[in-house]
Parts: C-alpha cells; sequence; structure tokens
C-alpha cells in the first residue's frame, strides 16, 4: 500500500476539516456528535461546560444548548462513562463489558479492580436489586453494604458506591439514564441502551478505529492507554508520513486531496483537535496546558484558556470567564503564540463577540485586547 506523504501543513488541514473545524460550518448538533462520536463531560464551566463548548465552537452561537439537554433525555444522545455518544453507537462498548476487566493477561491494576468487585459481590447484588425495583436513582439512595472500602489517596477514597457503579457500568450492568441537575441517576442497563446486535469485540474495535480516524483525520496507529477515549486509531485508514515529523502516521484517505478553507475558532480545553498533547505539538507546534491546578502565579496562560484557532494554525490562547453575576465575558488577556496580522484579530474578536452573543453576556475586553 502506498505511503502517503504529507506535509505539516497538509496534516493539519486534514486535522481541522477532520474535527469539523473549517468552512462552512456544520449546522446540525446530531450530525456533529454522531462525526465527532464522542462529546467529553469536564464539570469545570469557567466559560461554558466543555460539551457545550465544543459544540459552539463547530456550530456557532445558533447552537442552543437546550437542544442537547433534550438529546439526553430522550435518549438520541446516552452519557457513557463520562462521555455522550450516539445512542446507536453503544453496542460497540457493549463489546468490551463482557470481557471487562480486560481480555488475555490482565495487568496489576484491572487484577485489583476484579477483586475488589468480587469482595464486594453482595453490595453489587444489593444495588441491582434496588434499581431493578425503583430505578432510575442517584447514587445517594444506593445502598453501601461494601465489606471492603475503596482505598484511595484522592477524592474518591471510601467512595464505594461511586467507584463500584462505575465498575458495573463498565460490566454493562447499569448505565447513566439521565441527571437531576448535576446529579447523575442510576438505572439497569437493560433499561437505557438500545437493543441493537452486539458485534464481537475484535469487529467493535476495528469500527471504532474506523470512526476515531474518520473524526480526527490523522493519528497515530499506536499510543499509551487513554483513561477517557484513544488518540490511536489501529491501522484503520492508510498509512502516511509527516515531513519534519518522526514516525508513522494514519491517514483517512477520504480527506486526502480535499480543498481547505480555514476560519477562527475558540476551542474547548478538552477539544480533541488539541487533547492529544503530543500531537498538537508534532502538526501545529502548540504548547499547552490546562491550568486549573495550578497556583494563580504559576499559570502561564490562565485557569481556563480557550486555545485559538485561524485557519490551519493554532494561534494563542484566551484567557477568559464567564461573570454571570455581572453578565459579562471577562477577557483577561488574548496571547500570541504568534503575532496577530489584521485578518486574525479581527476573525479572534468576531468570535469573541460571537461567544459572548452566545452566553447572552457582554464583554469586558483587556486595555489593549
Amino acid at each position: 500500500m502506498t505511503v502517503h506523504e504529507l506535509s505539516r501543513a497538509d496534516a493539519r488541514r486534514i486535522a481541522v476539516r477532520a474535527q469539523l473545524l473549517d468552512s462552512p460550518r456544520p449546522t446540525r448538533l446530531l450530525d456533529v456528535v454522531r462525526h465527532l462520536t464522542m462529546l467529553q463531560l469536564d464539570p469545570t464551566a469557567a466559560v461554558a461546560p466543555s460539551a457545550d463548548l465544543v459544540l459552539w465552537s463547530r456550530l456557532g452561537s445558533s447552537y442552543d444548548r437546550a437542544e442537547l439537554t433534550k438529546a439526553l433525555q430522550d435518549q438520541t444522545l446516552l452519557e457513557h462513562q463520562a462521555l455522550i455518544r450516539p445512542r446507536e453507537d453503544l453496542a460497540l462498548y457493549r463489546a468490551e463489558m463482557a470481557d471487562w476487566p480486560g481480555r488475555g493477561e490482565l495487568r496489576p491494576w484491572q487484577e485489583s479492580y476484579r477483586e475488589w468487585v468480587r469482595a464486594n459481590d453482595a453490595c453489587r447484588r444489593d444495588i441491582l436489586e434496588r434499581l431493578s425495583v425503583s430505578g432510575p436513582l442517584p447514587s445517594r439512595e444506593l445502598p453501601d453494604t461494601c465489606e471492603v472500602a475503596w482505598g484511595s489517596t484522592g477524592w474518591t477514597n471510601n467512595n464505594n458506591v461511586t467507584r463500584l457503579l462505575e465498575f458495573m457500568v463498565a460490566r454493562g450492568e447499569v448505565a447513566t439514564a439521565g441527571r437531576r441537575g448535576r446529579e447523575r441517576l442510576w438505572d439497569l442497563a437493560g433499561r437505557v441502551y438500545p437493543d441493537h446486535p452486539v458485534p464481537s469485540p475484535d469487529e467493535a474495535l476495528r469500527v471504532q478505529n474506523e470512526r476515531r480516524l474518520r473524526a480526527l483525520g490523522i493519528a497515530r496507529a499506536r499510543g499509551p492507554v487513554s483513561p477517557i477515549e484513544p488518540a490511536d486509531v489501529g491501522e484503520a485508514g492508510e498509512p502516511a508520513t509527516v515531513e519534519g515529523v518522526r514516525g508513522k502516521w494514519r491517514v483517512d484517505p477520504a480527506q486526502l486531496g480535499q480543498p481547505f478553507a480555514g476560519r477562527a475558532a475558540l476551542l474547548s480545553p478538552f477539544d480533541r483537535l488539541i487533547h492529544n498533547r503530543k500531537r498538537a505539538v508534532e502538526l501545529f507546534d502548540f504548547d499547552y496546558q490546562l491550568e486549573i491546578y495550578k497556583p494563580a502565579a504559576a499559570r502561564r496562560w490562565g485557569y481556563y484558556a480557550l486555545p485559538v484557532l485561524y485557519g490551519d494554525s493554532l494561534i494563542g490562547k484566551l484567557d477568559a470567564t464567564a461573570d454571570r453575576r455581572a453578565d459579562v465575558l471577562r477577557v483577561d488577556a488574548i496571547h500570541q503564540d504568534v503575532p496577530f496580522d489584521k485578518k486574525a484579530t479581527a476573525a479572534v474578536h468576531r468570535e469573541i463577540e460571537d461567544l459572548a452573543r452566545w452566553l447572552q453576556v457582554d464583554v469586558q475586553l483587556p486595555a489593549r485586547a
């Protein structure tokens, strides 16, 4: 098979176009989610929740957050392991559930998870019984009859029911059936997931890789294990090299030779275009870290800085906060990784204004923005 030789500009444009961040914008929420395959949930909302920001970056201020809420309520979209996925895709992930905690030789952490669940099998059964009779329910209404407490040096220490529910999701026994405010509601998986045929694990992995590559455009065949969503795509697509970047890539052949019309976009810190920090450096020469856990004095770009895309380049970060009490989008800084020309400056300011319009607040710019 021919190995496609791509310039870095080619690779960047493929990545941007695959993420629906070029022109013209898409127009339908469900089409966007189905193409991207997932939206990551995160409770931080310094500007807006990440899932909403990702959709706004694609759809613009015509995006109505109530539409996402409705899609989750009617279960056109489903929440699964802190990700929102199209309902019809859940069969691909149910294929993995029967093999929990993994196939083949298990790693020590997988064995420890399995043993902890086994030690608390009575509690697991109690939860299933309660949900069978009264579900959907929030976790605080489920019994904690665990005989072995969950041990952790972090915030999950002794958080037995929540941790057990997460393992039961991975096993395909329970599912998130919706939310009451920010609180998840749990129910039996059979009441939530569609009754679609479940492919074999190998076939499911093949399709997942193909869909992930379609959403990313270009990716590595192999990568480190990710607790959220893999960044690699196996043997999906076709082999490629990128000029000036070591190693081999896989590229979606449907993206090759396509025209490119760029635009400006402000991205969520969890946006898939920049989520793989190594790829962001390799293809875009873009250095970025989410700094919400750093002391204020140690931050370079801000608490929740939004990466700035212009055309096929990531050119800076927007340090902004939505102040709901004052009804303003407070812009503290626009960090320029490369000097903005007049067109880039105007385009970025239009996006800031569009973001404020979508949030239904005014813009408060720094003195020299």
